[in-house]
């Protein structure tokens, strides 16, 4: 039996989308899935040092890495409408040069906070520790992720929604936001690459048509850090239909934001998200 590790980040959306696998409902012929749970930037930072084979990882980081590491079409998160916020203390006046905290270099809301406010001074944390940072002075304003978007302290209000700033960075054309996504190690042979990506996608799919139950066994588990309906409130954001297989509006998105990334001086070449998938047409061309 083969083995090969999902790294996927703690937050509620990565658990869901793969726990499918972990409870047995989904499962590879000859190949036994594990997996472990960092923050997104620690997973950044591993991909770029080619630690894990399947990788849990910010969009903005794929074009760093995409000579070793292939595009999964699955397990992605998009904000459509809402997204990462800017938050700081009721009342307070940021200057041009406002001390923030993001959640990591690497991070699709660290390279769109960067085009849109060039003078700020930024630190990065961990992103359970932004808040606090926030409302104890640390730093003026923080960029929250994940479930902290809807549970931060009611002495904090949005400066900033990071969904506007990619909408007036994008034109206006109504492209969902990119934000996390998944990448395989191109040394792993197509035939074994093809089938750990239809995994997965089945894995998404089959958490998403079973949320409740699902969720309801995350919870008993102590596996999820929020209650039963922020739960729910977040995984409808985030691990959804649009979460199963990348749609053409995605993929456009997608390319929208690495031109910004290479118009801006991030990225040493213009990259087409569509150029970089695992090619799966190779299983049909090999059984034909």
């Amino acid at each position: 039996m083969d083995k090969i590790i999902v790294a996927h980040s703690p937050d509620a959306d990565d658990i869901f989308m793969y726990y499918a696998i972990k409870f047995g409902w989904v499962k590879a012929a000859d190949t036994i899935f594990g997996n472990l749970a960092q923050d997104i930037e620690t997973l950044n930072q591993a991909t770029l040092k080619g630690e894990y084979d399947i990788c849990a990882i910010s969009f903005a980081l794929y074009p760093l890495v995409k000579d070793d590491f292939a595009l999964l079409k699955t397990a992605v998160s998009f904000g459509d409408g809402y997204g990462p916020k800017l938050v700081k203390l009721k009342d307070k006046q940021l200057k041009r040069n406002f001390k923030v905290a993001l959640s990591g270099q690497y991070t699709t809301n660290a390279l769109l906070f960067k085009i849109k406010y060039p003078q700020a001074r930024i630190v990065y944390m961990n992103f359970l520790e932004i808040e606090q940072a926030v409302l104890d002075g640390t730093v003026d304003a923080g960029v929250l992720i994940h479930e902290s978007i809807l549970t931060y302290d009611e002495k904090l209000e949005v400066e900033a929604e990071l969904w506007d700033i990619w909408q007036e960075l994008s034109g206006n054309q109504e492209l969902p936001l990119p934000l996390g996504g998944m990448c395989l190690r191109r040394s792993i042979p197509i035939n074994k690459a093809i089938e750990y990506e239809n995994t997965l996608i089945k894995a998404v799919d089959v958490a998403n048509k079973n949320k409740l139950l699902l969720s309801k066994m995350l919870l008993q588990r102590d596996l999820i850090r929020v209650d039963h309906d922020t739960l729910q409130t977040y995984l409808n954001l985030y691990a959804n239909d649009d979460s199963i297989d990348l749609s053409p509006l995605q993929f456009k998105a997608l390319d929208k934001l690495y031109e910004l990334g290479y118009k801006h001086g991030f990225y040493k070449e213009l990259v087409k998200a569509q150029d970089y998938l695992i090619p799966s047409e190779y299983k049909e061309l090999r059984n034909s």
